[in-house]
């Protein structure tokens, strides 16, 4: 079975359409509820979360996006039982790309997720450093909008937090593994750590191949398949402009021959372990 990906309508997801409050000022305005009833300024909050009270303000107007870690201070600060950090997904939700919106929907169902990539890590695996340096696409993307991609990227890693989380089975190229980014070495040994601490993770199996093996199958370009419980199939495919969902089951039995070529030419889970032990001594 193959599921068919749902269109996502305009004003779906809390997008304002007309005079409908978009989830960004829902989540403003149960902020700024929040700290009035609890009898604090904006500066008391401030100090409680440990930001500053001019990035307070912004969040209760509207103007920023606060971060994952935020909203999680602030929901703790404020007692609100986690209230804002369930309205902080249809937030990123609604500030990802439309094209985008569709996908970050099969995410967040799929029982699991096979993912290719050639070029970059996988989303759902980069740190905060490395995500802000591959999102300002040398220099095309202006500062506020990276940042609030970075933190719909983040807010989508939860997923592999969850109690049920997806299996995901992630092989990338090493030439990612070697590539600098922003010439901060740092970032790139900060990223390769956390690789090493998500791949001992039972539901993340992560494999790399080596750069002895030359050209394969995935150098046609980056993809995902994700896997329903019911054992349908949803495939992701990734471009510059745009990104495509694709249903239809010739696709999906194309993507899945790319994936086991592909797969077959990885390093083991072990022996990827051990790579990435060998790279992150390499940023060091």
């Amino acid at each position: 079975m193959v599921h068919a990906a749902r269109r996502v309508e305009p004003g779906e997801w809390g997008v304002m359409t007309g005079s409908q409050l978009s989830t960004l000022d829902l989540l403003a305005g149960e902020l700024r509820r929040l700290r009035t009833e609890r009898g604090m300024s904006q500066e008391e909050l401030a100090q409680r979360i440990n930001y500053s009270s001019s990035l307070v303000g912004m969040v209760e107007i509207g103007r920023r996006t606060p971060s994952l870690d935020f909203v999680r201070r602030a929901d703790e600060a404020l007692e609100s039982g986690g209230l804002l950090g369930r309205i902080l997904p249809l937030v990123s939700l609604e500030t990802a790309p439309a094209w985008f919106r569709p996908w970050v929907a099969v995410e967040q169902e799929a029982a699991t997720l096979w993912w290719f990539e050639i070029s970059v890590l996988p989303g759902l695996l980069q740190t905060e450093g490395y995500a802000r340096a591959v999102l300002r696409d040398g220099g095309l993307v202006i500062d506020a909008e990276v940042e609030e991609r970075v933190t719909a990227r983040l807010q989508r890693q939860q997923i592999l937090d969850r109690a049920q989380p997806p299996q995901l089975v992630a092989v990338i190229d090493e030439t990612i593994l070697r590539r600098s980014v922003l010439d901060q070495p740092e970032v790139m040994r900060e990223q390769v750590e956390h690789l090493i601490t998500l791949a001992a993770r039972p539901h993340i199996h992560l494999h790399v191949v080596p750069a002895e093996v030359g050209v394969h199958a995935g150098v046609a370009g980056p993809f995902i398949l994700a896997g329903y419980a019911d054992g349908g199939w949803v495939a992701h495919l990734d471009g510059p402009l745009r990104a495509q969902v694709l249903d239809r089951a010739e696709e999906i039995a194309r993507l899945h021959r790319r994936w086991e070529s592909v797969r077959s030419e990885a390093l083991s889970r072990r022996q990827s372990l051990s790579l990435l032990q060998e790279v992150a001594k390499s940023w060091s």
